[in-house]
């Protein structure tokens, strides 16, 4: 695993269009077996969508298990596993409001959908539980693949705490008691610096 472009530095918004998800997700699948990510060993797909992302960008990996990670990877992808298995429903309407939002029907967008709905479940900043290096990728990423949700971003909102604001908005619900974003006492945890 390791494209020429990802070790020449490039990065996805510099090369083409339809190679841009092949950078992203080699960098997610490498963070992720680096102990990186917050991401599962299956990255929130199911066996069948990552044996097939596997056989169509990184036939190396095909046949390599989780416990060929060793064992501490090991040990924490199983515990990843168990966590996303216990918040499925969370899970599928995050992936449900990042497919609404996608930009067309490429199969790399349902993919990419699960991806990040299961690193929205971490605890991090999401472009650190994916496993990129910067907020910036991550923007870029989301407006790439899921352009119609990511451009409703118009205050730079974190992006975990925009998403869960937008499930709670389709429910009626509300996300906090503050009557509007710039009143709340918790403003810098939703728009301040990822550090």
């Amino acid at each position: 695993m390791g494209s020429a472009a990802a070790h020449r530095g490039d990065t996805p918004q510099a090369v083409r269009h339809d190679r841009a998800n092949h950078l992203w997700l080699e960098r997610i699948v490498r963070s992720q077996r680096d102990g990186l990510s917050c991401l599962p060993f299956h990255l929130g797909l199911d066996e069948r969508s990552y044996a097939e992302l596997i056989r169509t960008h990184f036939p190396e990996l095909a046949g390599q298990t989780s416990a060929s990670l060793g064992s501490l990877a090991h040990e924490c992808s199983e515990l990843r596993e168990d966590l996303l298995e216990m918040r499925r429903d969370e899970w599928e309407e995050l992936r449900v409001l990042l497919l609404d939002g996608r930009r067309g029907d490429d199969p790399e967008e349902l993919w990419m959908a699960s991806i990040v709905a299961a690193a929205c479940l971490g605890g991090d900043h999401l472009w650190r539980d994916l496993g990129l290096e910067s907020r910036e990728t991550l923007r870029v990423l989301l407006m790439h693949n899921f352009p119609r949700l990511a451009e409703r971003n118009v205050k730079n909102m974190r992006w975990k705490k925009f998403f869960y604001k937008q499930l709670c908005e389709q429910d009626g619900g509300y996300v906090c008691r503050s009557p509007s974003c710039e009143q709340c006492p918790s403003h810098h945890d939703c728009f301040g610096a990822e550090i």
